[in-house]
């Protein structure tokens, strides 16, 4: 799912997931526009409609979660 999907999903608007982030409704846009985004940014969005960010390679044989990342958002 494209972010925007994922925000109109949870029934919100820009502008109501930009008071959740503290920021203008034109960053929201940006945000869900870019197609290279920071782990950090992505996590605040998805943390900003109550989820939880994992990231995990997934190999052949076995997929990992990565932990270094955890803690990045506010």
């Amino acid at each position: 799912m494209h972010l925007e999907e994922i925000r109109k999903a949870n029934e919100l608007t820009q502008l109501q997931l930009g008071k959740v982030l503290g920021v203008h409704q034109s960053e929201v846009s940006k945000i869900e526009h870019r197609s290279d985004i920071c782990i950090s940014t992505l996590a605040e969005y998805i943390e900003a409609l109550d989820g939880k960010l994992e990231i995990r390679p997934i190999f052949q044989d076995r997929e990992v979660r990565i932990n270094q990342f955890e803690g990045l958002s506010r």
